[in-house]
Protein backbone atom coordinates (compact mmCIF):
# COMPACT_ATOMS: atom_id res chain seq x y z
CA UNK A 1 0.00 0.00 0.00
CA UNK A 2 1.45 3.43 -1.30
CA UNK A 3 2.42 5.52 2.47
CA UNK A 4 1.28 8.63 0.33
CA UNK A 5 -2.03 10.18 1.88
CA UNK A 6 -4.41 12.75 1.31
CA UNK A 7 -4.47 15.81 2.49
CA UNK A 8 -7.71 16.00 5.24
CA UNK A 9 -7.80 11.67 5.34
CA UNK A 10 -9.47 10.86 8.83
CA UNK A 11 -7.58 7.45 9.73
CA UNK A 12 -9.15 5.33 12.38
CA UNK A 13 -7.42 2.32 13.93
CA UNK A 14 -9.52 -0.81 14.51
CA UNK A 15 -8.68 -3.29 16.73
CA UNK A 16 -10.26 -6.67 16.70
CA UNK A 17 -9.40 -10.37 17.19
CA UNK A 18 -10.45 -13.76 14.87
CA UNK A 19 -10.90 -15.83 18.15
CA UNK A 20 -15.13 -15.28 17.60
CA UNK A 21 -17.18 -15.26 14.85
CA UNK A 22 -19.14 -11.99 15.97
CA UNK A 23 -15.65 -10.73 16.49
CA UNK A 24 -14.60 -11.14 13.00
CA UNK A 25 -17.74 -9.90 11.62
CA UNK A 26 -17.81 -7.15 13.70
CA UNK A 27 -14.38 -5.72 11.95
CA UNK A 28 -15.57 -6.61 8.76
CA UNK A 29 -18.85 -4.67 9.32
CA UNK A 30 -16.45 -1.60 11.26
CA UNK A 31 -14.11 -1.58 7.81
CA UNK A 32 -16.76 -1.36 5.68
CA UNK A 33 -18.21 1.58 7.33
CA UNK A 34 -15.43 3.33 7.65
CA UNK A 35 -14.44 2.95 3.55
CA UNK A 36 -17.82 3.91 2.98
CA UNK A 37 -17.44 7.43 4.77
CA UNK A 38 -14.58 8.31 3.18
CA UNK A 39 -12.23 7.49 6.49
CA UNK A 40 -9.16 5.32 6.33
CA UNK A 41 -9.40 2.08 8.24
CA UNK A 42 -5.96 1.06 10.18
CA UNK A 43 -4.98 -1.74 11.28
CA UNK A 44 -2.25 -3.06 13.32
CA UNK A 45 1.04 -6.05 11.79
CA UNK A 46 -0.86 -8.43 13.77
CA UNK A 47 -4.68 -8.00 12.97
CA UNK A 48 -3.33 -7.53 9.28
CA UNK A 49 -1.66 -10.74 9.14
CA UNK A 50 -5.22 -12.55 11.40
CA UNK A 51 -7.72 -10.89 8.96
CA UNK A 52 -6.27 -11.33 5.63
CA UNK A 53 -8.74 -14.52 5.09
CA UNK A 54 -11.42 -11.96 5.66
CA UNK A 55 -10.78 -8.47 4.18
CA UNK A 56 -8.76 -7.28 1.65
CA UNK A 57 -5.61 -6.35 3.31
CA UNK A 58 -3.42 -4.82 0.70
CA UNK A 59 -5.99 -1.67 0.67
CA UNK A 60 -6.12 -1.23 4.46
CA UNK A 61 -3.09 1.05 6.21
CA UNK A 62 -0.48 -0.65 8.48
CA UNK A 63 0.12 0.92 11.65
CA UNK A 64 3.48 2.03 12.46
CA UNK A 65 4.60 1.55 8.25
CA UNK A 66 1.77 3.62 6.50
CA UNK A 67 0.29 5.38 9.51
CA UNK A 68 1.43 6.56 12.74
CA UNK A 69 -0.55 6.45 16.25
CA UNK A 70 0.04 10.63 16.42
CA UNK A 71 -2.18 10.44 12.96
CA UNK A 72 -5.11 8.59 14.36
CA UNK A 73 -8.12 10.40 14.89
CA UNK A 74 -10.15 7.22 17.25
CA UNK A 75 -9.48 3.81 17.64
CA UNK A 76 -12.42 1.18 17.50
CA UNK A 77 -12.08 -1.83 19.33
CA UNK A 78 -14.44 -4.65 19.10
CA UNK A 79 -13.24 -7.22 21.91
CA UNK A 80 -13.63 -7.75 25.70
CA UNK A 81 -11.20 -5.39 28.38
CA UNK A 82 -8.15 -7.71 27.02
CA UNK A 83 -9.04 -5.99 23.49
CA UNK A 84 -8.90 -2.80 24.81
CA UNK A 85 -5.72 -3.42 27.15
CA UNK A 86 -3.80 -4.30 23.38
CA UNK A 87 -5.22 -1.26 22.09
CA UNK A 88 -3.65 1.12 24.91
CA UNK A 89 -0.50 -1.22 24.85
CA UNK A 90 -0.71 0.29 20.51
CA UNK A 91 -1.19 3.35 21.02
CA UNK A 92 0.74 4.56 24.49
CA UNK A 93 2.35 7.92 24.36
CA UNK A 94 -0.54 9.20 22.08
CA UNK A 95 -3.72 11.32 22.63
CA UNK A 96 -5.81 9.08 20.60
CA UNK A 97 -9.18 8.10 22.05
CA UNK A 98 -9.83 4.58 22.52
CA UNK A 99 -13.73 3.62 21.49
CA UNK A 100 -14.62 -0.30 22.82
CA UNK A 101 -17.49 -1.84 21.60
CA UNK A 102 -17.91 -4.88 24.25
CA UNK A 103 -17.82 -8.79 22.62
CA UNK A 104 -16.65 -9.74 26.01
CA UNK A 105 -18.26 -10.79 29.21
CA UNK A 106 -18.17 -8.42 32.00
CA UNK A 107 -16.16 -5.56 29.60
CA UNK A 108 -15.74 -2.53 32.43
CA UNK A 109 -13.69 -0.81 29.82
CA UNK A 110 -15.69 -1.33 26.77
CA UNK A 111 -18.50 1.53 26.51
CA UNK A 112 -20.59 0.23 24.19
CA UNK A 113 -22.42 -3.23 23.19
CA UNK A 114 -22.13 -5.15 20.02
CA UNK A 115 -25.79 -4.52 18.71
CA UNK A 116 -25.08 -0.78 18.85
CA UNK A 117 -22.07 -1.20 16.03
CA UNK A 118 -23.44 1.01 13.73
CA UNK A 119 -24.77 3.81 16.21
CA UNK A 120 -21.35 3.73 17.54
CA UNK A 121 -18.91 4.05 14.45
CA UNK A 122 -21.57 6.81 13.34
CA UNK A 123 -21.44 9.01 16.22
CA UNK A 124 -17.51 8.26 15.92
CA UNK A 125 -17.67 9.40 12.66
CA UNK A 126 -19.54 12.64 13.84
CA UNK A 127 -16.91 12.87 16.53
CA UNK A 128 -20.32 12.68 19.14
CA UNK A 129 -18.35 11.43 21.94
CA UNK A 130 -16.32 12.83 25.01
CA UNK A 131 -13.24 11.87 26.61
CA UNK A 132 -12.49 10.33 29.84
CA UNK A 133 -8.49 10.40 30.86
CA UNK A 134 -7.71 6.91 32.71
CA UNK A 135 -4.66 7.24 34.92
CA UNK A 136 -1.49 4.47 34.37
CA UNK A 137 1.31 3.73 36.28
CA UNK A 138 4.94 3.54 36.02
CA UNK A 139 6.55 -0.12 37.20
CA UNK A 140 9.85 -0.69 37.74
CA UNK A 141 11.79 -4.50 38.64
CA UNK A 142 15.25 -3.80 40.03
CA UNK A 143 17.25 -6.79 41.60
CA UNK A 144 20.54 -6.34 43.27
CA UNK A 145 20.45 -2.95 41.79
CA UNK A 146 19.98 -3.34 38.38
CA UNK A 147 16.64 -2.82 36.34
CA UNK A 148 15.28 -5.77 34.92
CA UNK A 149 11.91 -4.43 33.80
CA UNK A 150 10.87 -0.89 33.31
CA UNK A 151 6.86 -1.21 31.91
CA UNK A 152 3.80 0.12 32.59
CA UNK A 153 -0.11 -0.55 33.78
CA UNK A 154 -3.29 0.85 33.06
CA UNK A 155 -4.89 -1.73 35.21
CA UNK A 156 -2.48 -3.08 37.72
CA UNK A 157 0.79 -4.74 38.34
CA UNK A 158 0.68 -7.65 40.72
CA UNK A 159 3.84 -10.19 41.96
CA UNK A 160 2.99 -13.26 42.29
CA UNK A 161 4.39 -16.98 43.52
CA UNK A 162 5.26 -19.20 40.86
CA UNK A 163 5.19 -22.26 42.86
CA UNK A 164 5.07 -21.48 46.96
CA UNK A 165 4.22 -18.74 48.52
CA UNK A 166 6.31 -15.51 48.46
CA UNK A 167 7.51 -13.99 51.41
CA UNK A 168 7.26 -10.39 50.82
CA UNK A 169 7.92 -7.02 52.53
CA UNK A 170 5.49 -4.13 50.92
CA UNK A 171 5.90 -0.77 51.43
CA UNK A 172 4.84 3.33 50.35
CA UNK A 173 7.53 6.47 50.34
CA UNK A 174 10.22 4.01 50.60
CA UNK A 175 9.57 2.90 54.18
CA UNK A 176 8.41 -0.58 55.08
CA UNK A 177 4.58 -1.20 56.26
CA UNK A 178 4.50 -4.64 56.71
CA UNK A 179 5.87 -8.26 55.88
CA UNK A 180 4.10 -11.98 55.41
CA UNK A 181 3.78 -14.51 53.60
CA UNK A 182 1.38 -14.34 50.80
CA UNK A 183 0.24 -15.94 46.99
CA UNK A 184 0.99 -12.28 46.17
CA UNK A 185 0.64 -8.65 46.14
CA UNK A 186 -1.45 -6.30 43.63
CA UNK A 187 -0.41 -3.19 42.90
CA UNK A 188 -3.67 -1.47 41.19
CA UNK A 189 -5.07 1.83 39.43
CA UNK A 190 -8.71 2.77 40.49
CA UNK A 191 -9.66 1.77 36.60
CA UNK A 192 -7.86 -1.81 37.59
CA UNK A 193 -10.11 -1.85 41.10
CA UNK A 194 -12.83 -4.03 39.46
CA UNK A 195 -9.97 -6.41 37.70
CA UNK A 196 -7.52 -8.03 39.71
CA UNK A 197 -7.91 -6.35 42.77
CA UNK A 198 -11.15 -6.84 42.95
CA UNK A 199 -11.12 -10.57 42.92
CA UNK A 200 -7.97 -10.13 46.00
CA UNK A 201 -10.87 -8.58 47.98
CA UNK A 202 -9.73 -4.86 47.23
CA UNK A 203 -12.22 -2.33 47.28
CA UNK A 204 -14.23 -0.66 44.03
CA UNK A 205 -12.78 2.41 43.81
CA UNK A 206 -14.40 5.10 41.42
CA UNK A 207 -12.11 6.09 38.12
CA UNK A 208 -12.56 9.68 39.00
CA UNK A 209 -10.68 8.89 42.73
CA UNK A 210 -7.41 9.96 41.75
CA UNK A 211 -5.74 6.97 44.20
CA UNK A 212 -3.79 3.68 44.11
CA UNK A 213 -4.37 0.33 45.64
CA UNK A 214 -2.40 -2.54 47.12
CA UNK A 215 -3.98 -5.48 47.87
CA UNK A 216 -2.34 -8.62 49.12
CA UNK A 217 -3.67 -12.30 47.94
CA UNK A 218 -4.25 -14.67 50.11
CA UNK A 219 -1.97 -13.05 53.18
CA UNK A 220 -0.73 -15.37 56.22
CA UNK A 221 -1.00 -11.90 58.46
CA UNK A 222 -3.72 -10.33 60.44
CA UNK A 223 -2.81 -6.93 58.75
CA UNK A 224 -3.47 -8.47 55.34
CA UNK A 225 -5.99 -5.45 54.25
CA UNK A 226 -6.42 -3.26 50.86
CA UNK A 227 -4.27 -0.28 51.12
CA UNK A 228 -5.36 2.72 49.25
CA UNK A 229 -2.66 5.64 48.92
CA UNK A 230 -2.31 9.44 46.91
CA UNK A 231 -0.82 9.13 43.53
CA UNK A 232 2.23 10.97 44.65
CA UNK A 233 3.10 7.65 46.72
CA UNK A 234 5.13 5.13 45.58
CA UNK A 235 4.13 1.61 46.07
CA UNK A 236 6.77 -1.09 46.22
CA UNK A 237 6.99 -4.57 47.00
CA UNK A 238 10.17 -6.48 47.76
CA UNK A 239 10.34 -10.33 47.61
CA UNK A 240 12.72 -11.17 50.75
CA UNK A 241 15.86 -12.76 49.88
CA UNK A 242 14.68 -15.96 51.96
CA UNK A 243 12.64 -16.73 49.19
CA UNK A 244 13.15 -20.56 48.50
CA UNK A 245 11.30 -19.72 44.75
CA UNK A 246 11.45 -16.88 42.41
CA UNK A 247 8.33 -14.97 41.67
CA UNK A 248 6.91 -13.17 38.41
CA UNK A 249 5.53 -9.61 37.69
CA UNK A 250 2.39 -9.26 35.65
CA UNK A 251 1.25 -6.49 34.13
CA UNK A 252 -2.17 -6.02 32.95
CA UNK A 253 -2.01 -9.71 32.58
CA UNK A 254 0.02 -9.26 29.10
CA UNK A 255 3.86 -8.39 30.36
CA UNK A 256 5.26 -10.88 32.51
CA UNK A 257 8.88 -10.30 34.43
CA UNK A 258 10.29 -13.24 36.22
CA UNK A 259 11.26 -12.04 39.95
CA UNK A 260 14.31 -13.51 41.76
CA UNK A 261 14.28 -13.99 45.53
CA UNK A 262 15.29 -9.89 46.61
CA UNK A 263 13.55 -8.15 43.41
CA UNK A 264 11.91 -5.04 44.17
CA UNK A 265 8.94 -3.59 41.89
CA UNK A 266 8.44 0.00 42.52
CA UNK A 267 4.88 1.19 41.21
CA UNK A 268 4.64 5.21 40.55
CA UNK A 269 2.24 7.06 38.41
CA UNK A 270 2.56 7.64 35.21
CA UNK A 271 2.80 11.05 32.99
CA UNK A 272 0.53 9.36 30.32
CA UNK A 273 -2.68 8.48 30.43
CA UNK A 274 -5.09 6.25 28.26
CA UNK A 275 -8.02 8.02 26.86
CA UNK A 276 -11.45 6.12 26.78
CA UNK A 277 -14.42 7.67 24.76
CA UNK A 278 -17.52 7.86 26.34
CA UNK A 279 -20.66 7.74 23.98
CA UNK A 280 -23.51 8.54 26.64
CA UNK A 281 -22.78 9.91 30.11
CA UNK A 282 -24.47 6.80 31.94
CA UNK A 283 -22.70 7.00 35.80
CA UNK A 284 -20.32 4.39 37.16
CA UNK A 285 -22.37 3.41 39.53
CA UNK A 286 -24.60 2.62 36.83
CA UNK A 287 -21.96 0.45 34.74
CA UNK A 288 -21.19 -0.90 38.34
CA UNK A 289 -24.87 -2.44 38.56
CA UNK A 290 -25.40 -3.42 35.30
CA UNK A 291 -21.52 -5.13 34.74
CA UNK A 292 -22.03 -7.13 37.84
CA UNK A 293 -26.10 -7.44 37.63
CA UNK A 294 -26.23 -6.17 41.22
CA UNK A 295 -30.07 -5.73 42.96
CA UNK A 296 -30.69 -2.48 43.89
CA UNK A 297 -34.63 -2.83 44.29
CA UNK A 298 -36.82 -5.10 46.44
CA UNK A 299 -36.34 -5.54 50.16
CA UNK A 300 -36.03 -8.58 51.99
CA UNK A 301 -38.15 -10.47 49.58
CA UNK A 302 -38.25 -11.94 46.11
CA UNK A 303 -37.35 -9.27 43.53
CA UNK A 304 -40.03 -9.20 40.52
CA UNK A 305 -39.43 -9.38 36.94
CA UNK A 306 -40.41 -5.65 36.33
CA UNK A 307 -37.95 -4.79 39.47
CA UNK A 308 -40.60 -4.78 42.42
CA UNK A 309 -40.60 -5.64 45.58
CA UNK A 310 -42.76 -8.91 47.22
Amino acid sequence: MSTAHEAGTRRFLVVSHTHRDEAVAATVEAVSALRAAGAEPVLDRHDRQEFAPHLNIESIAELGRDVTIHELEAAIVLGGDGTILRAAELLRGSECPIVGVNLGHVGFLAEMENYDLAETIDRVLRRDYTVEERMTVDVQATCDGEVIAETWALNEASVEKRRRMLEVEIGVDGLPVSNFACDGVVLATPTGSTAYAFSAGGPVVWPTVQAMLMVPIAAHALFDRPLVTGTDSELSVRILPENIGPGVMWCDGRRRTELPAGSIVRVRRSAHSVRLARLNRAMFSDRLVRKFHLPVSGWRGTRRESGGAE
